[in-house]
């Protein structure tokens, strides 16, 4: 199976080990619902299996449930394979709080996970705690990315109200990342933004080594050839691309009920997806391929992490990138301005 190793070296001279694909770990925390300690051990087993080297995850995902369960992943790795790296990355933002069941976050998003309800804190003392509670979580006194969860409107509902946090992290967590990278405890810092724009000005405003982009740089979204992937480029910042299924109808097609953004597709979007699987169709190439293959293809992308919620899925995404796609396509998509002709594209 091709997963192929990508290193991406960060600010501080480390060499990290990524491979082209990773794996999102917000399934782990019974994202839409419910699975098993077997079946999370068994997806991870999967993953790793299939050459999967990084991990991603966060606080958010099942209240600590995500963190926890790759606690024993990870205990059961450096009894095996103890010479195995493996990356992992969680994020800062979200301090966790027992809560009654009937208050916990994320009811009807995530099910059977502990009663916490999150308190939002980007400060200094914030980062430093709620760090410290991953570290917990996940058994371990050092970790290799720490990324800033969600500073954007999406999450926090306005302009300004994403302005303010991100000056509240820039004041005070973003000094906190920088003394535990200087320290050691942290390898590389970052931030999760699901917005390439405030991905772009935090870029701009700090000393950060990787983006974790979401879902904003895919066959169907290229705002972020503008002036953010440039600049990563420039400046050698690392991106991680989430979501390059956007949620599923780029793994789907244009079915009736296709998922785009979390929501049912709309008609533009279906009909955009119909003519892009016109053109994979006529070249044999599965839509879900084209869909892989486009954002690895930016240099600026150290790894794309599609999820995965079953050994099947895993598996699947990399017999998916494995497939060869000829340079048509690519000027093909081009011709019909279904790409960005500026798009950097795969090399056969």
């Amino acid at each position: 199976m091709n997963n192929p190793e990508r290193p991406f070296r960060t600010r501080q001279g480390q060499t990290l080990p990524f491979r082209a694909l990773g794996f999102g770990a917000a399934p782990l925390g019974n994202l839409y619902r419910a699975i098993s300690e077997d079946a999370a051990r068994s997806v991870l087993l999967s993953a790793f299996d299939a050459g999967y080297r990084y991990f991603d995850t966060a606080p958010l995902y099942g209240l600590g449930l995500s963190e926890t369960r790759l606690n024993a992943f990870l205990r059961l790795i450096r009894e095996t394979h103890p010479d195995e790296q493996i990356l992992i990355s969680t994020k800062i933002g979200r301090i966790l709080k027992p809560t009654a069941p009937e208050k916990r976050t994320g009811i009807g998003f995530f099910f059977k996970t502990p009663s916490r309800e999150v308190v939002f804190d980007y400060s200094y003392d914030g980062v430093m705690r709620s760090l410290e509670h991953s570290l917990e979580r996940l058994g371990i006194d050092k970790i290799d990315i720490v990324l800033c969860h969600d500073v954007d409107i999406f999450t926090h509902g306005s302009k300004a109200a994403s302005d303010a946090r991100i000056a509240e992290f820039m004041e005070g967590g973003y000094r906190a990342l920088l003394e535990l990278r200087a320290a050691g405890v942290i390898k590389a810092i970052g931030a999760g933004i699901n917005d390439s724009q405030v991905a772009e000005k935090l870029a701009r405003a700090g000393d950060f080594d990787l983006f974790l982009l979401a879902g904003r740089y895919t066959l169907l979204e290229h705002d972020a050839l503008e002036t953010f992937l440039p600049y990563c480029e420039a400046k050698k910042i690392g991106v991680i691309i989430g979501g390059p299924f956007n949620s599923g109808i780029l793994a789907t097609g244009a079915v009736a009920g296709a998922f785009y953004n979390y929501e049912v597709a709309p008609p533009d979007i279906m009909s955009r997806v119909s003519k892009i699987e016109t053109i994979c169709k006529a070249h044999d190439v599965p839509l879900a391929s084209a869909a892989l293959a486009f954002p690895i293809a930016h240099p600026a992308v150290a790894c794309i992490i599609p999820g995965g919620q079953t050994p099947v899925e895993v598996k699947r995404n990399v017999d998916t990138l494995s497939i060869k796609i000829p340079s048509r396509l690519w000027s093909d998509l081009k011709a019909e301005r279904l790409i960005r002709s500026d798009a950097p594209v795969p090399a056969l």
